[in-house]
């Protein structure tokens, strides 16, 4: 190489080396997590010329993609957050850099499925891969140090996404979320759970708050379905520490409560997702807008939020109107969060004669729910006293 060129790119210089330094690390570290076999990297090595015209189409293709859908155009706005109508990829270039508190990513999971929108995730695996790599380096640039980043996908792509995020960010947990659906799928395992893989920017989180759960207890009797190995008395009274399967949160598939008629994240989901990792006034951004679920828990919990949504964003803007469902929804959730019993099951309970024995309950919810048993119990004072007494004997 002339000393000429040399100089005109810069490398002559110590910002030029330094530059040319870290693209040759970068390479090196897509070349390893590609995991290209021997022969192929033999291949690189002997025909410069044609990998250099393979270079040129690959960006070209890229460059085509980028163009093809235009710039992102604000479609509705609250108080809290804007929607935009357009590409992920423009809304993320963008934004400031550290600037996000929490992202939550359901992308289109690459199942050929054609969208009522017009759209389809009809793409070859390597051309889905490259764009999920964008993305996901895009995100890592915008989030805020201690933020916390959720990638909600498929197994077969939440492998390869948990691997090319631990090179960028901290990896915490891979969550199973359960689809409670199974049917018969010959010569492989029904695949009967999504993983939400949860990663943070930086060492520790700027909010770790899961929720706590109710134990779970028969539907008829409220007696607990689990044995805690005798360890009542040191059951924390606001229930049982959050675990990494999630097999409360159903799909969403029953009509009546979809908003659009391809798939829909539960409203429970994100209220979880936003439990843990954020508080109110904290920003959220939502790249694959879908049906809105994101926003909408955004919204009702107080935080800011963006979001981004290539395809018809009516159905979202139609959801915005009337939040009185998705609110109800959310209070309905939240009864039975951070107590040890929910008050259906301490009333099944009472009905029944189970006694506390040595759990820690709230005297506060005890009396609530005497209440509630007394005013729909026959008006025998002196029946109603004795199963009281007997039941919780500590009122």
């Amino acid at each position: 190489m002339s000393r000429k060129i040399g100089k005109e790119k810069g490398w002559g210089s110590r910002t030029g080396r330094t530059t040319k330094r870290k693209i040759e690390c970068a390479v090196t570290s897509e070349l390893e997590s590609a995991d290209l076999s021997d022969e192929i990297l033999k291949t690189i090595l002997t025909v410069p010329s044609e990998l250099h015209e393979a270079i040129k189409e690959i960006l070209a293709k890229r460059e085509r993609v980028r163009t093809e859908h235009g710039p992102a155009k604000v479609a509705f706005k609250t108080k809290l957050g804007t929607l935009f109508n357009g590409d992920c990829l423009r809304v993320l270039e963008k934004l400031e850099d550290e600037s996000i508190d929490c992202i939550f990513a359901d992308p289109p999971f690459n199942l050929s499925k054609e969208y009522e929108n017009g759209k389809s995730d009809r793409l070859s695996d390597s051309d889905y891969w490259a764009w999920t790599r964008e993305w996901l380096d895009l995100c890592c640039a915008k989030l805020k140090t201690g933020g916390a980043f959720y990638v909600y996908n498929l197994p077969k792509w939440a492998t390869l996404i948990a691997s090319h995020l631990a090179k960028k960010i901290t990896f915490r947990h891979w969550i199973a979320v359960d689809i409670t659906f199974s049917m018969p799928i010959p010569s492989r395992l029904y695949p009967s759970h999504y993983a939400l893989l949860y990663f943070i920017k930086g060492g520790r989180p700027n909010r770790f708050t899961p929720p706590r759960l109710p134990m779970e207890t028969c539907p008829r009797c409220g007696k607990e379905l689990h044995d805690y190995g005798g360890y009542k008395m040191k059951m924390n009274p606001q229930g049982i520490s959050l675990r990494d399967v999630w097999v409360d949160i159903p799909p969403v598939r029953h009509s009546k409560y979809k908003n659009r008629d391809a798939n829909e994240l539960s409203l429970k989901l994100l209220d979880r997702v936003l439990d843990i990792s954020t508080q109110e006034g904290d920003l959220v951004f939502d790249p694959f807008g879908g049906s809105g679920t994101t926003f909408v828990a955004a919204e009702l919990k107080r935080r800011k939020w963006i979001g981004a949504e290539l395809g018809d964003c009516s159905s979202i803007v139609e959801r915005f109107k009337s939040l009185e469902r998705d609110h109800s929804s959310l209070e309905r959730y939240r009864l039975g969060l951070n107590q040890l019993f929910t008050d259906k099951a301490l009333m099944a309970r009472h009905k029944h004669g189970l006694p506390l024995d040595n759990y820690r309950v709230s005297d506060e919810q005890i009396r609530r729910v005497i209440r509630v048993v007394s005013s729909d119990a026959p008006k025998n004072q002196k029946n109603r006293q004795t199963t009281e007494q007997s039941t919780f004997p500590d009122l």
